[in-house]
């Protein structure tokens, strides 16, 4: 595992392009390493390796080839990793009074029968002397039902996250999607009681994904609704599942921006979005993960087997996550980008609070 992160940090200090990341409930952490500086963009989604992709579709999604691909077993080195964020203010008053008129404004706007449903969102800058493969590794330790990443391109810039959400998982033409919305702190042992509101937040993103897959998939099939622990936060969730007829291309331009992060009717929250946020949320809201890889399946041999003997078969899989609980590293410190879903119901001084809530899931990872 040492000569592991040796090497990316080999590969950071050459200011060449890698991402490194686990998947929820795994054990394997994966990097996917560049020989050069140039920057890969996604044509066709026919393409194989990792994919970054930003909030606004109009903007170009970026690859990394799975050309050099390195994995090791990590093994936590702190006992206690996931402590709690004591008394630490990372938001000033002023950014509190912004984001309550945002969100003032958002409801006037689904008052007024514009909008169903939009997501609001804003940052919150704080300074680390911690190296990021450091604070990727604290990730990995605090958050194990979180997909984890730590991304770095020269020409872009540095990411990362620990996102609890799904936004496609595909095996050949098989297909699983998420619905998450509704949030509620974690209370050491208290299951959480949900209210309309929740409940409502999250049926708009589950009829929402079964309308845009409708015609696209067959044997669609969509489960009860369940509270997941995501760190210190609860969430509501529904599965959905299917098999694909279109490609992937036509079933990621479908579902992005789910309305988990932009809202309904897409076109119009997303323009509400880049016209009130007052700020480029960039890859924050976007989408990231494991894009074509071939995944062999060995079958051992049986009685069933005619020929009596093991063989191999390729999968091609894709693993995609919503960039939910992220960060950007710049020049000065580190960005934290949160957001809330305003209904009718919301009440502003609650979805304030909604997003420090969420903001502890990387803040008490940079500032602890």
């Amino acid at each position: 595992m040492k000569h592991f992160f040796e090497q990316l940090q080999a590969q950071l200090d050459l200011t060449k392009p890698f991402v490194v990341y686990r998947k929820p409930k795994e054990t394997k952490v994966n990097a996917i390493l560049q020989a050069d500086a140039v920057l890969h963009y996604v044509k066709d989604y026919q393409e194989s390796g990792f994919v970054f992709a930003p909030f606004n579709s109009k903007d170009a999604s970026i690859l990394i080839p799975n050309t050099t691909v390195l994995t090791t077993t990590y093994i936590s080195e702190e006992q206690n990793a996931s402590s709690p964020l004591d008394s630490v203010v990372a938001s000033t008053v002023a950014a509190k009074e912004n984001h309550i008129n945002l969100v003032k404004k958002g409801i006037a706007a689904i008052t007024k029968a514009q909008l169903q449903k939009v997501v609001l969102s804003r940052t919150i800058e704080v300074a680390t002397a911690k190296a990021p493969l450091d604070l990727f590794k604290q990730l990995l330790d605090a958050y194990d039902t979180a997909f984890c990443y730590l991304w770095y391109h020269p020409k872009v810039g540095m990411w990362l996250g620990a996102t609890p959400e799904v936004l496609l998982k595909t095996e050949n033409q098989r297909l699983e999607t998420s619905s998450l919305a509704g949030t509620q702190v974690y209370k050491e042992g208290q299951e959480p009681i949900w209210g309309e509101k929740e409940y409502n937040e999250q049926d708009v993103v589950t009829q929402f994904i079964k309308k845009e897959l409708e015609d696209k998939v067959t044997n669609l099939k969509v489960t009860d609704v369940e509270s997941v622990r995501a760190g210190k936060l609860w969430h509501l969730r529904t599965k959905i599942t299917g098999v694909m007829k279109n490609n992937l291309k036509d079933i990621l331009v479908a579902l992005h921006p789910t309305p988990a992060t932009c809202g309904l009717p897409k076109q119009t929250a997303k323009e509400f979005i880049l016209a009130n946020e007052n700020y480029n949320r960039s890859y924050y809201t976007g989408f990231l993960g494991e894009l074509n890889f071939s995944k062999e399946l060995h079958r051992a041999k049986t009685r069933r087997n005619i020929e009596n003997r093991a063989y191999t078969a390729i999968k091609k899989v894709s693993n995609i996550y919503v960039n939910l609980r992220c960060a950007e590293v710049t020049n000065t410190g580190i960005k934290v980008y949160v957001g809330g879903g305003i209904t009718k119901g919301s009440n502003p001084e609650k979805e304030w609070e909604e997003t420090v809530a969420k903001s502890g899931t990387m803040l008490r990872i940079i500032l602890k």
